[in-house]
């Protein structure tokens, strides 16, 4: 286990657990963007130059943000394997299975499927979690199953409400509930989720702070500069330079 800087004083986990599991979160992070990866699907230019005219940004100003825009698709999952796996720490029959539910706990009969967001499931999905959880409750009638959402509209715990060959169902062990409600479930602390919010900023910066290697690396704008002076004709270069015309912006 690592020694941590820091006492993050959450009560429910261990700092060292914090550390290591924002570590490995840190770890899957996408970190790193070139000039091939940045062009992979070739950038619009023209749309660059229009965001940057109208939002007051310079060029490298707009490539950044589309550096991170690109970046940030690639770690989405990435939130959502810290949001799952930190109940691998929570002990007391709580584990995280490599299939079946995303979050179990057999000794309480706790199945748990884990979204996001509250509107990122269409009407399908939506029908096909329900149904695995209505077979779940046919295979254990003690089992109690949640939909637990990570922003949710509301703190909540109660029957999910579902539309099924036109027809509203509802149960009342299957669940609609907010991650806060599910993080006092497990660890028996009510505000145990604010409390990590409280203390993420601070875990996050001690685990990039001790770990130089897992800072970003992005050497699009060095690249972009190599191609030509100017940035800008660097880029319509790289989108358009097979087109009429553009081979006159090789001239630096």
């Amino acid at each position: 286990m690592p020694t941590v800087p820091h006492n993050y004083n959450l009560g429910f986990i261990s700092n060292e657990d914090i550390y290591e599991h924002v570590k490995k979160t840190v770890e899957a992070y996408r970190r790193e963007i070139t000039l091939d990866q940045f062009n992979e699907n070739i950038i619009d230019p023209i749309k660059l130059t229009f965001d940057a005219k109208i939002y007051g940004k310079t060029i490298q100003q707009a490539v950044e943000d589309e550096c991170f825009r690109q970046i940030d698709k690639s770690n989405t999952n990435r939130i959502g394997y810290f949001h799952q796996n930190l109940f691998r720490y929570a002990g007391n029959g709580w584990v995280v299975p490599s299939a079946g539910f995303d979050v179990e706990n057999d000794e309480l009969h706790i199945y748990v499927e884990m979204k996001n967001k509250h509107n990122t499931m269409n009407s399908a999905s939506s029908q096909k979690t329900y149904m695995k959880m209505q077979g779940k409750l046919l295979d254990d009638d003690e089992a109690t199953c949640y939909l637990v959402e990570i922003i949710s509209k509301r703190s909540r715990d109660d029957a999910w409400k579902v539309s099924l060959d036109g027809k509203p169902r509802e149960h009342k062990k299957i669940r609609r509930m907010s991650i806060d409600k599910f993080y006092a479930l497990v660890f028996g602390v009510e505000d145990a989720f604010f409390r990590l919010c409280a203390a993420l900023p601070r875990i996050i910066e001690d685990v990039v702070n001790d770990n130089p290697a897992l800072a970003l690396k992005n050497t699009v704008y060095e690249e972009l500069t190599k191609e030509h002076a100017d940035i800008l004709a660097s880029l319509y270069i790289l989108a358009f330079k097979t087109y009429e015309g553009f081979d006159k912006l090789n001239n630096k």
